[in-house]
C-alpha cells in the first residue's frame, strides 16, 4: 500500500507543476482535464498522509510498550495502537477504491431526459415524479438543474421533460438511472382502485463540450416553428421554437422553452451534441458491459431496471437485488443508498479486473 500510495504521491506533484505552466493553462482541454486530476489526486494524497501517519504511530506505540520503562506511557501507547490497528483496514478499503481508474465521464455535467411511457396519463404523472424526485436529490447535493424542454402532459406531469444539471462528478452518480423506471399503483382516474403498471424511460447524457463533439454547421437542419406550450401569445405566434436535425446520424433536437429564438437554438445545440456524444459513449458501455458481464452501466437504455410499488412502499432496484422499503423518501430525493450501492457494485467489479478484490 505504502508503495502505492508513494506513486500517487509522484504524480500529484508532477501535476501541481503543470498546471502553473503558462502553455498548459492556455490550452481549456488539457489543463480542464489535470485540474481534475489534480482534484482526484489531491483525496488520495490525503488519504495516504494519513494511512502514513497511523504507521508510524504503530511503530512508535511498538516501540515505547518494548521498552517499557514508563507504565502511563505503555497504556497510552496500548490503546493508540488498538485504534490505528482498527483504523488501518478501513483505510486500506477506501485507499483501494480510490486507486480504481476513474471513468474521464463521471465529471461531467449531464443532460436528463425523462420521456413517458406505457401508461397514458399516468405514465406522463410519473414522469412528473420523477422529474421532482431528481431536482430534490440535485438539491441536496448542491447541483444546479435547469430545464431545456418540456411538453406537458394531459392531466398532470409531462409527456417529455429534458434538463441539464451542472456540479461536480454529476454524470458519475446519475449515470445509473438510465433505463426504464416502472410505477405500480392506483391511477388518480381509476375509479375500481385497481392497481395499474406504468412506465418512464429515463436517459442521462454525458454533457458534451464543444472540443469533445466538433458539429460541421452545414450538417445541421434548422428548423423554426411556433411553441405550442404555456408562455403567453407572444410565445405562440412567434417562430421562436428551434429544431436541429444532424443530417448525418438522424439525431434531432429542440428546444421551445425561452421567448428567444437565439437561446432556443443555444439549449437544442447542447442537446443535440449530447446526444451524439452519448450514441459513441453507448457503443463504448455495450463493449465493456460485454467484456465484464456487468449489470450496471450496460448502455442498455430499454432495460427494466427500477420498480416503485406504492401499495407495499416499496423499491426494487432489479439490476443489483436490492429492495427497500422506503418509497416516500426515494421518490422525495432521497435515492442516494441506491445510488451508493450501485457505485459499490460497479466498484467492486473494476477491483475483481484490477486483480485486488479476493475472489
Amino acid at each position: 500500500m505504502l508503495d502505492k500510495i508513494k506513486i500517487v504521491k509522484q504524480r500529484f506533484d508532477e501535476v501541481s507543476d503543470l498546471i502553473i505552466q503558462p502553455d498548459i493553462i492556455t490550452d481549456q482541454k488539457r489543463y480542464a482535464k489535470l485540474n481534475k486530476e489534480y482534484k482526484d489526486l489531491s483525496k488520495v494524497v490525503e488519504k495516504g498522509n494519513e494511512y502514513q501517519t497511523l504507521m508510524s504511530n504503530i511503530d512508535e506505540a511498538k516501540e515505547i510498550i518494548a521498552d517499557g520503562s514508563d507504565a502511563e506511557m505503555v497504556e497510552m501507547a496500548k490503546m493508540e495502537l488498538e485504534e490505528a490497528n482498527e483504523r488501518i483496514p478501513e483505510l486500506e478499503e477506501e485507499i483501494k477504491f480510490m486507486l480504481i481508474p476513474k471513468d474521464p465521464e463521471d465529471a461531467k455535467n449531464v443532460i436528463v431526459e425523462i420521456r413517458a411511457g406505457t401508461g397514458g396519463d399516468e405514465a406522463s404523472i410519473f414522469a412528473g415524479d420523477l422529474y421532482r424526485m431528481y431536482t430534490k436529490y440535485c438539491a441536496t447535493r448542491g447541483w444546479k438543474t435547469e430545464v431545456e424542454d418540456i411538453a406537458d402532459g394531459t392531466s398532470g406531469g409531462f409527456k417529455e421533460i429534458i434538463f441539464s444539471v451542472t456540479g461536480e462528478d454529476v454524470y458519475g452518480d446519475l449515470k445509473f438511472e438510465s433505463g426504464v423506471h416502472r410505477v405500480q399503483r392506483v391511477p388518480q382516474t381509476e375509479t375500481q382502485g385497481r392497481v395499474h403498471t406504468s412506465a418512464a424511460t429515463v436517459m442521462v447524457l454525458p454533457e458534451a463540450e464543444e472540443f469533445d463533439v466538433q458539429i460541421n454547421n452545414a450538417d445541421v437542419r434548422v428548423d423554426y416553428f411556433c411553441s405550442s406550450g404555456p408562455g403567453g401569445q407572444s410565445v405562440n405566434t412567434t417562430y421562436s421554437a428551434v429544431r436541429l436535425t444532424h443530417i448525418p446520424t438522424g439525431i434531432v433536437a429542440q428546444c421551445q422553452d425561452q421567448k428567444s429564438q437565439h437561446k432556443n437554438k443555444d439549449k437544442a445545440m447542447k442537446v443535440l451534441r449530447s446526444r451524439i456524444y452519448e450514441m459513441e459513449l453507448a457503443k463504448k458501455l455495450e463493449l465493456d458491459a460485454a467484456q465484464r458481464k456487468t449489470m450496471v452501466s450496460s448502455g442498455d437504455r430499454s432495460a427494466k431496471i427500477r420498480t416503485y410499488n406504492y401499495p407495499q412502499g416499496r423499491v426494487t432496484e432489479h439490476r443489483i437485488g436490492l429492495t427497500l422499503y422506503d418509497l416516500g423518501n426515494i421518490v422525495n430525493g432521497d435515492i442516494h443508498k441506491i445510488i451508493d450501492e450501485l457505485k459499490l457494485t460497479e466498484n467492486t467489479e473494476k477491483l475483481k479486473e484490477l486483480g485486488e478484490a479476493n475472489i
